[in-house]
């Protein structure tokens, strides 16, 4: 059975978007040269507010922090998943989206998927109210993307609570599913890994999904970074430590379980979600 090793990176991400990076090229430069892909979690470039999200969105392609992950990726010979950063909307220039970008081992964007569900949330933490989308405008495409390791479908943190998502990222073709998140520690330490778990079960999808932990300003994240199995075993965790988790995975070991339990086939309620595609090609698109 094939497998691939990869790298989910753990952060503590700030306003300091020089920081940030260091942190990032720090982890991935003490990983084996065996990794091919590395995942990084939700804000990874800039964890901060409005103003500064504002402040530092890029057009897709251009800009210095675009440029800086696409020199990583070609100085380590890796793929790169930054989990989110701001970008200019695809649809109007006054707007911006909270984004995911795939950048190939030659620095070479392969996939963009923007946020869709807005984290707009009033929970008893230090912070307490939440509120996305005055902020970023919602994503309304699906990304399914080829990468080293396999079919890789993306998702964004809050995304995590909305189960139609991940089945028509299954349904699209994925057999790996990134969820980079910023949880706060209160929902995180209910909800997080009950949440991964139920996602890769249901799905029959590997799930990877890296995380912010600790303290950025006023906000506190719960970290615990891991990966699952499309059993729904945890494979491996990294509870609290800003340090990357690496392990290999193989895409092969889905497709039997996909032929004994064949959810797909079964589901009375297939979901359609046409109304989240904007007459999306059956490739992705960037």
């Amino acid at each position: 059975m094939k497998k691939v090793n990869v790298a989910l990176l753990q952060l503590c991400s700030g306003k300091n978007t020089k920081n940030n990076l260091a942190q990032i090229e720090q982890q991935i430069k003490q990983l084996p040269d065996s990794v091919k892909l590395v995942l990084t979690p939700e804000n990874a470039l800039l964890f901060s507010n409005s103003k500064d999200y504002h402040k530092h969105a890029e057009i897709q392609g251009d800009g210095p922090l675009q440029n800086a992950i696409a020199k990583m990726a070609q100085r380590y010979k890796v793929w790169i998943l930054v989990g989110s950063m701001p970008l200019i909307s695809r649809d109007s220039p006054d707007q911006i989206t909270s984004s995911s970008l795939v950048f190939d081992d030659e620095g070479v964007i392969r996939a963009r998927y923007d946020k869709i569900h807005m984290f707009d949330v009033s929970i008893d933490d230090e912070q307490g109210e939440y509120n996305e989308s005055s902020i970023y405008q919602r994503g309304e495409r699906l990304t399914v993307v080829d990468t080293p390791v396999g079919k890789l479908g993306l998702t964004i943190c809050y995304d995590l609570r909305f189960p139609g998502i991940f089945q028509a990222l299954r349904e699209k073709g994925a057999e790996i599913i990134s969820v980079p998140a910023a949880f706060t520690r209160l929902t995180g330490k209910a909800h997080w890994e009950p949440l991964l778990r139920a996602r890769a079960i249901e799905n029959q999808c590997i799930i990877l999904a890296p995380a912010q932990v600790g303290t950025h300003d006023t906000r506190r994240t719960w970290g615990h970074t891991m990966a699952i199995d499309g059993w729904g075993k945890v494979l491996k965790k990294n509870p609290d430590a800003v340090s990357a988790l690496t392990l290999s995975i193989g895409v092969e070991s889905l497709h039997g379980m996909r032929e004994q339990i064949r959810v797909v086939k079964h589901n009375r309620f297939r979901p359609k979600l046409t109304h989240l595609i904007k007459k999306v090609k059956d490739k992705e698109e960037l």
